[in-house]
C-alpha cells in the first residue's frame, strides 16, 4: 500500500507538475533600517523617536510580497528620541512601563497589494500589554542585488497611525499637551536569506 501511494504522488508530481510552494524568508538589515515615531507637542510641534534594537522577518511564497507574513519585535527600552531625560520617561511607568512591558511586537494577518507598489499590511500590534489590529501602509521601494554583498534586498517603506488612548499609555497626559495620535513609521530593508 505504501509503495501505491509513493508510486501515485510521483506520477502526479511528474504528470501535472505539482510543485511544493516553497517560502523565502527576508531578514531585515538593521544596519539599513529605522524604526521610529512621531507625537505632536502642545499641538504645535512633532517630536520623533525610534527604537534602536528591533528585528524584523517577511516570510512569503510570491515574488510581490502578495501572500507575505511580517513579524516584527522592539525592545521597548532601547527607545531613542535624543534626549535622555525624555527617553527615561517614555520608559517609565507614566509611558511604556518598559519594566512590565519589555515589548512591542506586531504579526500580520493579511498583506494586500492595492495597485502597482502599495500595499495595505493589516496586523495585531502588541504594545503596552494591549494587543490590537492595526493596518499599515506599505511601498515597496525596489528589489535589487546588492552590488558589494551580491545577496537580493528589498525595500520598503511603511507608516500608519496608533492611538495612545487605544494602547492606554501616556493617559495623564492631555491630548493639548500630547496628541492622541502616533505616527509609525518605518525605513526598511530585507536580506533575502
Amino acid at each position: 500500500m505504501k509503495k501505491l501511494s509513493l508510486l501515485f504522488v510521483l506520477v502526479a508530481t511528474t504528470l501535472f507538475g505539482f510543485k511544493g510552494i516553497q517560502s523565502t524568508t527576508w531578514l531585515v538589515d538593521k544596519a539599513h533600517s529605522k524604526l521610529g515615531f512621531e507625537i505632536t507637542h502642545l499641538m504645535v510641534s512633532d517630536v520623533e523617536g525610534s527604537f534602536k534594537n528591533f528585528d524584523a522577518k517577511i516570510t512569503a511564497s510570491k515574488e510581490d510580497f502578495s501572500d507575505a507574513v511580517v513579524e516584527l519585535s522592539a525592545d521597548i527600552a532601547s527607545v531613542n528620541t535624543d534626549n535622555e531625560k525624555r527617553d527615561q520617561h517614555l520608559t517609565s511607568e507614566d509611558f511604556f512601563d518598559a519594566a512590565k512591558y519589555p515589548k512591542l511586537t506586531f504579526k500580520s494577518t493579511s498583506v494586500k497589494k492595492v495597485g502597482g507598489n502599495k500595499y495595505k499590511v493589516a496586523g495585531n500590534l502588541t504594545f503596552h500589554g494591549v494587543t490590537k489590529p492595526v493596518t499599515l501602509d506599505a511601498t515597496l521601494r525596489g528589489v535589487i542585488t546588492n552590488p558589494q554583498s551580491k545577496k537580493t534586498i528589498a525595500g520598503f517603506k511603511v507608516s500608519g497611525t496608533i492611538k495612545r488612548s487605544d494602547f492606554n499609555f501616556g493617559a495623564k497626559y492631555p491630548n493639548a499637551m500630547l496628541s492622541d495620535e502616533v505616527v509609525l513609521n518605518a525605513n526598511t530593508e530585507f536580506v533575502k536569506q
